[in-house]
């Protein structure tokens, strides 16, 4: 199985990271060793899993971390909260303008 997740970092920043191994053991290398975790998780522990996805093949593990990494803050704090319905009007490409609260033409 493989993985797409989000981590909470201690300092309320998340890490968006793919594994196509055991979920726990690589959130426990994010935590404990310097030589696999990435960097931005070493300097950022502890580290939490706040989301996760399983998938059936590392690539589409792959493709789904690269699509949340292009999410905004907002996108995917409503992605580990579960409100789905809300997952549209924060997309970027969505024609929603932020500054005036409506659609775009």
């Amino acid at each position: 199985m493989a993985w797409t997740y989000i981590l909470r970092c201690h300092d309320g920043c998340f890490y968006t990271g793919s594994t196509n191994g055991d979920l726990d053991a690589r959130v426990w290398q994010h935590n404990h060793d310097d030589e696999l975790a990435a960097h931005f998780t070493r300097v950022r522990r502890p580290v939490v899993v706040v989301y996760a996805e399983k998938f059936d093949t590392v690539d589409a593990a792959f493709f789904r971390e690269k699509q949340i990494q292009g999410w905004s803050r907002a996108k995917k704090i409503a992605l580990i909260e579960q409100r789905g319905e809300d997952l549209p009007r924060l997309s970027r490409s969505s024609g929603w303008d932020a500054s005036t609260g409506s659609a775009t033409q």
